[in-house]
């Protein structure tokens, strides 16, 4: 039923993201939709690639990020569907599967003032490019290398999927203090930060050009709580480390569990690293 967040459907019939995603969640939707109250609005503050807004049952739905190429990506789909979709397919016919072609797309991307054309650009990269990384330079140029994918697959149905639900979605480029600000009683938050690093070497910050450190993390968790003491229950995702337990220390709830992904350049070293579900209530 529209408002609760136990409505989320069996591994069977679950929505995949058609976008990769370093951190994507939903190999673990099971473990983060329970902890989730029921609302008439789930905002999050940091979208990622939407899979928990795509594999639960809100009324409305509100998805704010600090990246401006995916929210623009967000929002051409929302508005144009199988036109931009038809757009996209395009790149992928297979004669742009080659590094000569990559680093042209990706200078072209970096370059272009056509906000639509960037949008369709944006899944190009992510599909051809190492890893599914989004990377950019410090000057705010994406900078992932070619991936020597043999077949890049073209999300379609994925894309059709999200344009359907989206049409109960609002997507903004805002910070994640503006967006928490925003919400209202009757919001449930949920916030995928970029996660504090288990070494020196697992550091995925980069996502924007702007980083995410140490200090944003204690800011999330010290916002979550003062959210949480205006009616608004708050629910974060992080790896289970001394600081984030540290600085989660008031939660309500700690939930902690191993999940399996890769931590480290090497996309077929995968080990289990410690998560951690904060409820703030």
């Amino acid at each position: 039923m529209p408002g609760s967040s136990t409505q989320a459907a069996t591994s069977n019939h679950t929505t995949r993201p058609f976008l990769k995603w370093a951190g994507n969640k939903y190999r673990i939707l099971s473990r983060i939709i329970p902890h989730l109250p029921p609302g008439k609005r789930l905002v999050e503050p940091f979208a990622g690639s939407a899979a928990l807004f795509l594999n639960t049952e809100y009324q409305q739905f509100l998805l704010s990020d600090n990246n401006p190429d995916l929210i623009n990506l967000y929002n051409f789909l929302k508005r144009e569907g199988a036109d931009f979709i038809r757009y996209c397919k395009r790149f992928f016919s297979g004669k742009y599967n080659n590094p000569d072609s990559y680093y042209e797309i990706r200078d072209k991307f970096n370059h272009t003032r056509n906000k639509r054309q960037k949008a369709a650009l944006f899944i190009y990269l992510n599909r051809h490019g190492y890893n599914g990384l989004c990377r950019y330079n410090a000057s705010g140029g994406f900078n992932v290398p070619f991936g020597r994918y043999k077949h890049p697959h073209f999300p379609e149905k994925q894309m059709q999927a999200f344009h359907q639900k989206s049409q109960r979605a609002i997507f903004n480029l805002c910070s994640f203090e503006e967006t928490m600000r925003q919400a209202r009683p009757g919001d449930v938050i949920y916030c995928d930060p970029p996660y504090v690093p288990l070494s020196t070497s697992a550091n995925f910050t980069t996502y924007s050009s702007a980083g995410f450190d140490l200090q944003q993390q204690q800011q999330l968790a010290t916002l979550a709580e003062q959210t949480a003491q205006r009616g608004i229950p708050v629910l974060i995702s992080n790896h289970n480390t001394k600081f984030t337990r540290r600085a989660y220390l008031n939660a309500t709830r700690l939930d902690k569990f191993k999940v399996q992904r890769s931590i480290s350049c090497n996309g077929q070293k995968r080990e289990h690293a410690g998560e951690l579900l904060a409820l703030y209530l």
